[in-house]
């Protein structure tokens, strides 16, 4: 049995935190320290009570630097990033200069440029960072990825990519709301569905926005295999009066040739996966990370910003 990885953590009092201290925990490994500006962490108690706990960055940084230089089997090991989008590259860098691989949340920077600097970092510490993918460890994704490799190889597929996720007033207040900060909405909840299509469908060859608002985004996206006409949003009116009935609050499809690609289930284990396979040396590496961040960087830097050409059914139904 290999030995007990130490982690720090960074971001523990954030909404997907909890799914970090599950994977540590389910992995085997331990949580020694977490960072927070906020100290309403009271989820630790259920993985990690013992974990010591920083509300400064300085006294986390020399805490993490303390377990290195003792050298009796506590320094750590990983450092898992859960902080805000704009917090990435200097956590990232944080956990490098204290001998730690990073572990970050995506998006993993905000700009594709920042991807050069990292990696110089990484050659100098010789430290590795590794950004969480998960959708790519989705059984239904892995197997739908399978069948176009193993399709026709000039066969483009039409995709409508819907995504829905309600959010309240609270929303465009805290950092999210902030473009500079969160890379708006497209990079916040976005990003890993662009990743997800390009992993299966190849790099994109044309990327054209035709929305681009604080609280909803659409545009048309071309890749290798593939035709996507894509719509995201944060605003309830946006899911159909029946579904709002129900009590739902978000709404999730991807048509493919006019068919549903279902992959509703199976995702409350894939940051487990994700750490499983980054202990085994198999996570993504940064570079992966790549190709979807320069895609989110065109649509919220795009100008010429129009409704035309082949558009997402949604667009019809606002009125815009």
């Amino acid at each position: 049995m290999s030995a007990i990885k130490n982690f720090a953590l960074i971001g523990a009092a954030g909404y997907i935190a909890p799914r970090h201290m599950m994977a540590i925990q389910e992995t085997g490994n331990n949580l020694v320290a977490a960072l927070d500006k906020f100290d309403c962490v009271g989820i630790m108690d259920r993985f990690f009570p013992n974990a010591d706990f920083f509300t400064e960055p300085e006294r986390f940084d020399r805490h993490l630097d303390k377990l290195h230089r003792l050298n009796q089997g506590k320094e750590v090991d990983y450092v898992s990033i859960c902080s805000p989008n704009y917090l990435h590259d200097a956590h990232i860098r944080l956990a490098l200069r204290n001998h730690a691989d990073a572990i970050c949340e995506k998006p993993i920077v905000l700009n594709p440029w920042n991807i050069d600097g990292l990696q110089i970092i990484e050659q100098e510490t010789q430290k590795h960072i590794y950004t969480i993918l998960q959708l790519r460890l989705h059984p239904s994704v892995i197997a739908l990825k399978e069948k176009i490799a193993n399709g026709p190889k000039d066969k483009i597929y039409d995709i409508d990519l819907t995504y829905i996720t309600s959010r309240g007033k609270w929303y465009g207040v805290s950092w999210k709301g902030d473009l500079s900060k969160s890379g708006g909405v497209t990079t916040n909840i976005g990003i890993h569905f662009f990743d997800m299509l390009a992993f299966i469908f190849g790099k994109p060859l044309k990327n054209d926005v035709h929305l681009l608002q604080a609280d909803k985004a659409a545009g048309y996206l071309e890749l290798e295999q593939a035709r996507v006409r894509w719509f995201l949003s944060l605003d309830s009116n946006d899911i159909s009066t029946e579904r709002r009935a129900q009590g739902q609050s978000t709404f999730r499809s991807i048509l493919m040739e006019g068919e549903e690609f279902e992959f509703s289930g199976g995702f409350t284990d894939l940051h487990t996966i994700s750490y499983q396979e980054i202990l085994a040396g198999n996570g993504f590496r940064i570079e992966e990370a790549r190709q979807s961040l320069d895609m989110v960087y065109k649509i919220r830097n795009a100008t010429n910003i129009q409704i035309k050409g082949d558009y997402h059914p949604m667009l019809k139904k606002l009125h815009l």
